[in-house]
């Protein structure tokens, strides 16, 4: 359900006899974080589609025997549904730029990027195509390259880190009210961050461009830090004007990514075997990727595990459900932790979309609103002009 509201979290349902079905604890996750968006993005066609929609997972027999969509002949009807959403759509930047916009899940609760049909369908059509894969190199970039690029078998050619000024002071402790104003030492504090996401990239044998995205109030002194920190790791910070000069801003970053792709010197790889366990899989991207050096399970969990071994779904990637305030699991937790230990709090699994979701810590599958949520800024007048929508 594409809406906020915590009280769909934990709901009871069946009730008033059987009639009514089963009576039993459940809940909603928001629509970016289903498992018809993850088939969607992750489908190759409308018969692989049709294929995903039928190994939905949905409970057991009363003798104890798995029980998927297709048994319930539910697929021809989802599939009538999404006959249209398979579809990309093309749409423009206001500068006229083709954009392919297909697909919505969240890197921190889904695999957080746009669809294979569109990637493909790019790549057909043009020289170069850029992939956006949101909240960072430990959940967007590791859930691209390790469910989306094997599921998909897809080897990019260049990594771009979008990194700001303005974030790194926010990992160096300064507080929301005064990001906007030079703080040299928060920067030299922060930059860590920055550090391990270069190092996460370097994991997969790339060599990540870092996009400097420049804003007014950016000091030179903050600016030029960041640059000899990126070229001490062997990398290139290139600045980027584009939130004040459009794409005009960008036309040297844009340079430099072409120049990285026809050095053609990157050598992809994933970060481990979809063959191995649910727990080495999980113990691999918490300790090369978030830095943690441990995995604690809670007795949900523990539970979770024997029954992935039980259901034959351990040979599935995992996709983790993780704040994206942190590279650990606790968003209190700036700049670079160390030494801290992740806990899987529960798994789900999407065995449509062919993944294993273990959700860590106190994260959440239907956010709730905000203390001041954007509708309190919302009308409408007597002539049906509307305000408050941006």
């Amino acid at each position: 359900m594409d809406m906020n509201d915590r009280s769909l979290r934990k709901i009871i349902v069946g009730l008033g006899g059987t009639a009514n079905g089963i009576p039993r604890e459940d809940g909603f996750n928001i629509t970016p974080a289903s498992e018809i968006m993850a088939i969607l993005c992750l489908a190759r066609d409308f018969n692989h589609l049709k294929e995903k929609l039928g190994n939905i997972y949905i409970g057991l027999t009363y003798e104890g025997e798995p029980v998927f969509a297709r048994d319930l002949k539910a697929v021809g009807a989802m599939a009538v549904l999404l006959k249209d959403a398979i579809k990309p759509n093309l749409v423009q930047t206001i500068e006229g730029t083709p954009v392919i916009l297909h697909g919505g899940p969240f890197a921190s609760i889904a695999q957080g990027t746009n669809s294979i049909i569109a990637t493909k369908m790019g790549l057909s059509l043009s020289d170069y195509v850029i992939t956006e894969a949101g909240f960072a190199a430990d959940l967007g970039a590791e859930k691209f390259f390790n469910i989306k690029c094997v599921a998909g078998e897809l080897k990019p050619e260049a990594v771009l880190i979008v990194a700001t000024i303005r974030a790194l002071r926010h990992h160096g402790g300064v507080k929301k009210d005064v990001l906007a104003y030079p703080d040299i030492e928060a920067v030299k504090t922060g930059i860590s961050n920055l550090q391990k996401h270069i190092e996460n990239i370097q994991m997969y044998g790339l060599q990540p461009l870092i996009a400097l995205n420049v804003f007014p109030g950016d000091s030179k002194e903050e600016i030029e830090f960041v640059k000899l920190c990126c070229e001490k790791m062997g990398t290139k910070a290139v600045i980027s004007t584009a939130f004040t000069e459009g794409g005009v801003g960008s036309i040297e970053l844009a340079t430099e990514i072409v120049h990285c792709i026809e050095q053609n010197n990157n050598h992809f790889q994933p970060l481990y075997n979809w063959n191995i366990s649910v727990e080495e899989k999980i113990h691999c991207i918490a300790t090369e990727m978030y830095g943690a050096k441990g995995v604690e399970y809670s007795q949900k969990a523990k539970q979770g595990l024997k029954e992935i071994k039980k259901l034959g779904f351990e040979q599935m990637p995992v996709c983790m459900a993780k704040t994206p305030k942190s590279l650990s699991d606790d968003e209190k937790k700036l700049a670079r932790p160390r030494d801290f230990v992740i806990t899987v709090r529960e798994f789900e699994w999407a065995t449509g979309a062919g993944f294993i979701v273990p959700i860590l810590g106190d994260i959440m599958r239907m956010p709730g609103l905000p203390s001041h949520p954007a509708a309190e800024l919302m009308d409408i007048d007597e002539d049906g002009k509307i305000i408050g929508l941006s």
